[in-house]
């Protein structure tokens, strides 16, 4: 599966590279780098060139070089609208997904949430976070960036006697004009696990 998902890269970047590259600087927005562009994806920084997608010194051969590829091919000159927030459910041809994000994204997240309280600031830091605004009433709420253009929200609430904890993912309301709805639901589900890597490390 590994050679499938490099082959997908490649076949990516080659459709990527073929394109005027100040569009492409703009439209991430990244900065050019000879024959790079440089921005930041999953709180380290991304170089993307003609033969492969590095994050930090890594390599990008699977899942996050898809994602990050896809990204990149979908990216307009459009901002990002983090408000009004939107449930995955709400994009068009998320319903396959459903399961899996709730899952993947929101469940993995619950057995965690005193601990991401506590590392909130250290995670704002690595994924260019903050408060997030319009989320009255839960014990603490973010926004995080793990790209430019896409925005996730975390809205959670600690377990108390009455009510165990629980965690919502919410995107900006224009996510999906940036990145294919199954690629959204993988973009939340890498993200989750960066925040647990940060909690963690």
């Amino acid at each position: 599966m590994e050679g499938n998902y490099q082959k997908i890269v490649q076949e990516n970047l080659g459709r990527l590279f073929s394109r005027s590259s100040p569009a492409l600087v703009k439209t991430l927005p990244a900065v050019r780098d000879q024959g790079a562009v440089i921005f930041q994806a999953f709180g380290r920084e991304c170089r993307i060139q003609p033969d492969g997608i590095l994050l930090g010194n890594e390599p990008q051969n699977e899942v996050l070089g898809i994602l990050i590829s896809l990204y990149a091919l979908n990216a307009t000159a459009d901002s990002c609208r983090p408000e009004p927030l939107k449930a995955f459910k709400d994009f068009p041809n998320s319903m396959p997904y459903w399961a899996a994000f709730s899952a993947r994204t929101e469940q993995i997240l619950v057995p965690h949430v005193q601990k991401i309280h506590a590392a909130k600031e250290k995670i704002f830091d690595t994924l260019n976070g903050k408060d997030a605004s319009d989320t009255a009433g839960c014990d603490f709420s973010f926004l995080v960036y793990p790209l430019p253009k896409i925005a996730l929200c975390y809205i959670f609430y600690e377990a108390d006697e009455d009510f165990s904890a629980s965690a919502t993912c919410l995107f900006s309301s224009n996510a999906n004009q940036f990145m294919p709805i199954d690629g959204l639901a993988d973009v939340a589900e890498y993200t989750s696990k960066a925040i647990l890597d940060i909690v963690y490390e």
